[in-house]
């Protein structure tokens, strides 16, 4: 695949990150093959995981195509862009033409990057996983790489102000590839691949510097003032309440 706005673009985003001297944790990047496709699941917790978890690439020299919101492809700022970076559209009404696309990106070599949590969880704990990935690394066959963000939240995420002062901390974990076989049932596929995520969040977290209790951006499950997974979820219910709400009118 031809890339001549991609490799510009990653250079920016390594001045941006110098700039703001994001001080980065990396740990299993070698995971991330070489060659060859791939599905990347990535957890989400902020508005910056794209960029992010395409970072965490970079040390096998990939650039991961991620599948996100049709809406981006439709801005006049960033669609040019993402559409220029063969990034993957999602229509949510409409999904099979952005999973046939997914696949062809998969038995062509590349990497997909997918958020099988789909929205942006506001507890910053895993929410319950869609089976889209698990079903294209097994369709297309190819492995399934999770990868783990953090502190990216303390950036950019919903419900709270952006916050682009120095020195932040982000960790980033990559997993060892999961295979997935079509005999598999989906269900029990994807339930692996969230337990493993789990696990690998909870490492994460244990091993970053910085846990104030109290702290918005951290789970509650650790003494952090984000909400509970249970008020996330009254919370999400709520938005999509006001968003529809919104299109009546």
């Amino acid at each position: 695949m031809r890339d001549i706005v991609y490799p510009p673009v990653v250079g920016l985003a390594k001045t941006a990150f110098k700039a703001l001297d994001l001080r980065f944790t990396m740990v299993g990047t070698e995971h991330i093959p070489r060659t060859g496709g791939a599905v990347l699941a990535v957890n989400h917790i902020s508005y910056v995981d794209f960029v992010i978890g395409g970072f965490g690439a970079q040390p096998s020299k990939r650039l991961v195509r991620f599948m996100a919101k049709e809406v981006l492809f439709r801005n006049r700022y960033s669609g040019p862009l993402m559409r220029a970076m063969h990034h993957i559209p999602v229509d949510r009404g409409a999904g099979a033409g952005s999973y046939r696309q997914a696949i062809q990106y998969l038995n062509d070599g590349e990497i997909v990057g997918v958020f099988p949590e789909a929205t942006i969880s506001r507890s910053f704990e895993l929410k319950e996983f869609k089976s889209g990935a698990v079903r294209m690394a097994a369709e297309a066959g190819v492995p399934v790489i999770p990868m783990i963000l953090w502190g990216t939240q303390r950036v950019m995420t919903k419900d709270h102000p952006r916050d682009f002062s120095r020195h932040q901390r982000v960790s980033i974990t990559v997993g060892e590839p999961m295979p997935v076989s079509k005999d598999e049932d989906a269900t029990e596929a994807t339930t692996r691949l969230r337990t493993t995520m789990a696990e690998m969040l909870a490492r994460t977290i244990s091993a970053y510097p910085e846990k104030p209790a109290g702290a918005w951006w951290l789970p509650a499950s650790y003494g952090g003032g984000a909400p509970t997974p249970e008020e996330a979820d009254r919370l999400d219910a709520e938005e999509l309440r006001n968003r529809a709400a919104r299109r009546r009118n």
